[in-house]
């Protein structure tokens, strides 16, 4: 950290100030999930059934083995001498207990708020990565692709409509490639926060069923830089 100069160091979580706060209301981005789901009606209750929902889909896509093939074991070397330590599965999903989900309090609006520990995303340290190449490079280095890319789109809002903001690039997206939504079998929505999803569920009318069917933030985890490119690889 340096010298530490005449009269202290004030140090600032970088992680709330610069990646959890709204610059223009100063306040947490939890705020701006309360405000869409007195907006758009969402209640602590359809939340907390989300994020359950969300830990049960994720226990079953490591049970099953749904995505052991999106995972790198992560090795922690042992010392003096001590075996190593391999981190093989995020352990979040394993600690949930959801007969407390109804009991816990809420963490941005104490007085009439719906956002609680239990239906937002957790903290987490995580990486991700993806490689795009066109058709020729990958003929040239002989890969073999998993997908291809059939079109991109961006969309942006009020930093405190955030939770709706995958709406404005998802609708200029399906316009792109002649889709409605219903036409679409798998979909990915960031779980920053469980109203988050359920937020533009509700605004395009998708089957749940369709929907981060293997979990995603709220039990996994989101490590702020790695939960776009991991639900991309998903």
């Amino acid at each position: 950290r340096g010298d530490t100069p005449y009269g202290g160091v004030n140090m600032k979580d970088g992680l709330v100030s610069d990646g959890l706060t709204d610059v223009y209301n100063k306040f947490h981005m939890g705020n701006c999930g309360e405000n869409t789901a007195k907006k758009m009606g969402i209640s602590r209750e359809e939340q907390d059934g989300y994020a359950i929902s969300s830990y049960t889909r994720a226990a079953k896509a490591y049970e099953t083995g749904a995505i052991k093939d999106e995972l790198i074991p992560v090795e922690i070397k042992g010392k003096r001498g001590k075996p190593s330590t391999f981190v093989t599965e995020d352990d979040e999903f394993r600690n949930a207990k959801f007969d407390k989900f109804p009991k816990l309090a809420t963490v941005f609006q104490r007085e009439g708020g719906s956002i609680t520990a239990g239906n937002a995303s957790t903290l987490s340290d995580g990486a991700a990565a993806t490689i795009l190449m066109t058709e020729d490079a990958a003929k040239k280095y002989g890969a073999t692709p998993l997908a291809r890319v059939v079109g991109y789109a961006d969309g942006a809002t009020e930093p405190i409509d955030f939770p709706i903001a995958p709406r404005f690039s998802t609708e200029k997206l399906l316009k792109q490639v002649g889709m409605n939504p219903h036409e679409v079998d798998l979909w990915e929505i960031n779980e920053a926060f469980s109203v988050v999803v359920l937020a533009n569920m509700k605004l395009h009318e998708l089957d749940p069923e369709k929907v981060n069917i293997h979990g995603g933030a709220v039990s996994l985890g989101h490590p702020l830089g790695a939960s776009g490119t991991r639900i991309v690889n998903h």
